[in-house]
């Protein structure tokens, strides 16, 4: 726990800060200062990168408070990011060079002498994509009509939060009034795609462009990300608006181009980015329950997504297949995964799991709302996704509390796992008889 305590820290010191800021007259169009209950919510989902709010962002919070909240996620999606490469080099120093070469692989990360040339990496890739996004999303108000000034200033907080999987939007409606432009969901798409993705897939996608290496060289983390990233945004795209199609309260009110489109899009944001253009309170329970599925496994390692991550569940997924087929190794692509890997891609799926239960029933029991709800919340807010049926603002305190506790520690709990798993691998000079207990 060592190595992540400053992380732990940072972020608990960077939410403080963001409560005490946004508690100032200044920050808020509320009488006075905003409740300390709403300061410390709304920190705590913008450092954690959720999106969650009990409290209208659009008309609650200034233009200083809105200031406020694009920095806090700014800081909350880059320091996740960079602290988790430096975690490497912490981790490389408590390892043997077999262990350490074997821990990079397994995690995706580059040489720790390569981590100063990463985090800068890290924040000119942040702001190259995310002025990219602005521009484009400027272009595109300023042609609805926005003024310039306007224009420009949602184009940077949309392209921030759409970047680092926030949530957060200056419209009351998050995206519904653009459910019919495609060029400003495509953009948001394309983003939340990008940041997604993680650290170690961006600087190997570089690193073999600059040196002209075909795909054939790709590292097998890549590989995975790039083909987990793929199948869940086709599936989620094909349930998701087979579900909605002749719903009326969400896609099957729309044009037949529009409910692909906006089917597209919310397979796109349950992958830990919380943006929507429909109501999730008017969905269907079957597409609720599959949005979890999806929020659960989150995006890429090392990037501002939360859940399980693509990788671990493809590692599961090649497990399960391997066993099904009697295989002695679980094979890919050319390349045997560590028998480490699967262990650790089973601990941390598990933990996810049992924590998203406990926090179900610790919620049920704080609140009067119902299972399915709760559940929903819950996954939301552990993988910090952001989304919700509309209950977050209604909660009591203390159901608000515990979502608070199931941001940060759903923001964390990746690295602490990550780093404590690999540092608590050791070996032994002996085995034990085996013996097969029954299963199934």
């Amino acid at each position: 726990m060592r190595p992540t305590r400053p992380l732990l820290l940072a972020f608990l010191g960077v939410i403080a800060v963001g409560t005490v800021l946004l508690m100032l007259p200044i920050s808020s169009t509320a009488a006075g200062a905003a409740p300390f209950g709403d300061a410390v919510f709304t920190a705590a989902s913008a450092v954690t990168v959720t999106g969650l709010t009990v409290v209208e962002t659009a008309t609650y919070w200034t233009g200083f408070g809105e200031a406020v909240l694009l920095v806090l996620m700014q800081l909350g999606g880059l320091g996740i990011m960079t602290f988790t490469a430096l975690l490497v080099v912490i981790i490389g120093g408590r390892l043997g060079m077999r262990r350490r070469q074997a821990a990079q692989a397994e995690q995706g990360i580059l040489d720790p002498g390569e981590i100063k040339r990463v985090i800068i990496g890290v924040a000119i890739l942040s702001a190259t994509i995310e002025a990219l996004l602005a521009i484009v999303l400027f272009a595109r108000f300023v042609s609805l009509g926005f003024s310039p000034g306007k224009a420009a200033w949602d184009a940077v907080f949309q392209s921030v939060s759409a970047f680092n999987g926030a949530g957060f939007s200056l419209f009351t409606d998050s995206l519904a009034r653009f459910q019919g432009d495609v060029i400003v969901l495509g953009t948001i798409a394309l983003g939340i795609i990008a940041g997604g993705l993680g650290v170690p897939v961006w600087a190997d996608l570089t690193r073999r462009r600059r040196m002209g290496l075909s795909r054939r060289r790709w590292s097998l983390h890549t590989r995975l990300t790039l083909l987990g990233t793929a199948i869940l945004l086709g599936l989620g795209f094909v349930v998701i608006t087979i579900f909605e199609w002749t719903n009326p309260a969400t896609l099957g009110a729309m044009p037949e181009g529009e409910r692909l489109l906006n089917g597209a899009f919310q397979a796109v944001t349950p992958r830990s980015a919380g943006l929507s253009t429909v109501n999730y309170g008017d969905m269907r329970e079957e597409t609720l329950f599959f949005t979890d599925f999806l929020m659960l496994i989150g995006g890429g390692s090392v990037s501002p997504a939360g859940g399980i991550k693509v990788t671990t569940m493809l590692v599961l997924a090649l497990a399960t297949v391997a066993s099904l087929r009697g295989a002695a190794d679980v094979q890919f692509m050319g390349r045997r995964l560590p028998s480490a890997a699967i262990k650790q891609a089973l601990s941390v799926t598990v933990i996810f799991a049992s924590s998203i239960l406990v926090g179900t029933i610790a919620l049920l029991i704080a609140s009067d709302v119902g299972l399915n709800a709760a559940f929903f919340e819950v996954t939301s807010a552990f993988t910090t996704t952001g989304l919700s049926t509309g209950i977050t603002g209604s909660l009591p305190g203390v159901a608000e509390g515990i979502l608070i506790v199931l941001m940060v520690v759903g923001r964390l709990a990746p690295q602490l796992l990550g780093a404590a798993l690999v540092l608590r691998e050791t070996g032994t000079t002996y085995r034990y008889p085996e013996e097969r207990p029954i299963v199934g």
